[in-house]
């Protein structure tokens, strides 16, 4: 072959020493043996290298993929550097793989194996369901009872039982296709629930109803009625969870068989609890109505059958920081800030001040703002003093700004003409246009043939070429002095 490739098989690339492959099957050698591959595993490892080669050497399809003998120098190079980089036995030249996203998390063996089994069992009947048409009821019969146990039927199902995107569906059920065949033919009739047998008795992956964890101890309540039917047992039915009953609202104890705080029994027999909810701040009672409390919830008292909130403000029960003050609300308390001009406080407003803040006053029973500026003590030249609530600053007055910390007199521009922020070259410029304008306007009387207007053109012709020669001279002259 070309390049020293090794041999090509149909529908591959084969390396020496590998059998020939059908259909579109790939070869990767490079000293790890004959590895046969099909076309996803193969284009997942080769990536776009190939379509680099098939591009450059012009392979027009899969099966015709052998490289051919290139004319002239430069296909040649592409052509075998397309190969040199399509080399999968190079490990530097692998594609870097894609960036690892957190995976979801897995479901529940247990659960995943019910669901193995829940569509075996659909696609038992839609096997039985579409291969029975009607009409010669005795002959269907007869096939239908040799397809029932038949292991065409058995494949039928375990080809759909998975669906393609269910990885632990197909994961569990290769390493379980052993027993479900054995289910199929020797243990149906004595073990007729497949999820029974396969799931809890040979693969220990899920407990019986009401069970939980390694040993399948029964849930709190008892595997009848699990929780009492008011609570959901953790773990039940797998081989894990620790059976903690997760009671309903209104339901408490370990297996959910009294009534929570803030209810009582408002019926219960045998079989059944029915918990209504008591009067609001009644922790425990013996009925619905204000006067049946028998325990209050925090931040009540109970006080003949009734619970009566407890003023927390008023008992030294509050913990609020020094410059707040105590709310009471119902069945508890809320801390709020003081007035700025208070240091301490027994209510809102500077009112209730226990003691003034700095740059405030006692004025009969309020705390009040200073008015520093009735002193002086603003002494910088050009300042004034300014009041602010609980203080003062000190500004500069009218026309003055402050810089460093002293007030400076501002300095206000002049105005400005029309030309004044033009530079200078851009007023020759404008000069220039000017008397081009005006040579222009008399060119054209003198095209009239007055030979007023022609010696006053001429005139102006000769004053411009003067005063540009001068400036220009003056330029050079310049540039020459500073040796430009």
């Amino acid at each position: 072959m070309a390049h020293g490739l090794p041999p090509l098989a149909e529908g591959g690339l084969r390396p020496p020493g590998c059998g020939a492959g059908g259909g579109r099957t790939f070869y990767a050698g490079g000293g790890r043996g004959c590895v046969e591959e099909t076309e996803p595993k193969a284009l997942a490892r080769w990536g776009g290298r190939f379509f680099l080669f098939r591009a450059l050497c012009g392979s027009p399809a899969w099966e015709k993929m052998a490289p051919r003998p290139p004319r002239g120098l430069v296909p040649a190079l592409f052509c075998s550097l397309s190969l040199f980089l399509s080399l999968p036995s190079l490990v530097w030249l692998q594609p870097s793989p894609p960036p690892q996203s957190s995976p979801p998390p897995e479901p529940h063996p247990c659960r995943t194996c019910r669901g193995l089994v829940d569509s075996f069992n659909k696609g038992l009947e839609r096997t039985i369901r579409d291969n029975f048409g009607g009409g010669n009821t005795a002959w269907e019969e007869e096939k239908l009872s040799k397809y029932k146990d038949s292991e065409t039927r058995l494949v039928e199902v375990l080809e759909s039982v998975c669906s393609k995107s269910d990885f632990e569906c197909h994961r569990l059920l290769e390493l379980s296709e052993e027993l479900v065949e054995s289910w199929w033919f020797h243990k149906q009739q004595e073990a007729p629930d497949l999820f029974q047998w396969l799931c809890s008795d040979s693969l220990k992956l899920c407990c019986p109803s009401g069970t939980f964890g390694p040993s399948c101890l029964p849930c709190p309540g008892g595997t009848e009625r699990p929780c009492s039917g008011y609570g959901q047992c953790e773990g039940e039915g797998t081989r894990g969870g620790s059976g903690h009953c997760d009671c309903q609202a209104g339901y408490g104890g370990e297996a959910c068989g009294q009534c929570g705080l803030g209810y009582f029994e408002a019926e219960r027999n045998t079989s059944h609890l029915v918990c209504s909810a008591c009067f609001g701040p009644c922790a425990r009672c013996s009925g619905p109505e204000e006067s049946n409390c028998l325990q209050c919830k925090k931040g009540w008292a109970l006080h003949h059958l009734k619970c009566v909130d407890i003023d927390e403000c008023g008992t030294e029960r509050a913990n609020c920081g020094a410059d707040q003050f105590c709310v009471n609300t119902e069945g508890s308390y809320e801390c709020r800030d003081c007035a700025k001009a208070c240091l301490g406080c027994m209510g809102a407003g500077p009112g209730r001040c226990k003691k003034c803040s700095p740059g405030y006053q006692q004025v009969g029973s309020k705390c009040l703002d200073v008015d520093e500026c009735e002193t002086e003590v603003c002494p910088g030249e050009n300042e004034q003093c300014e009041n602010t609530e609980g203080g003062y600053r000190c500004v500069c007055t009218k026309g003055y700004k402050q810089v460093e910390g002293i007030c400076v007199k501002e300095q206000i521009p002049e105005s400005a003409g029309f030309f004044s922020e033009m530079t200078e070259d851009e007023l020759v410029v404008l000069q220039q246009m000017f008397f081009g304008v005006i040579i222009c306007a008399l060119a054209t009387l003198a095209a009239k043939g007055d030979l007023v207007f022609t010696a006053i053109f001429i005139g102006a012709v000769a004053a411009m070429t003067g005063y540009w020669l001068s400036e220009r001279s003056d330029r050079v002259l310049e540039g020459f002095i500073k040796g430009r």
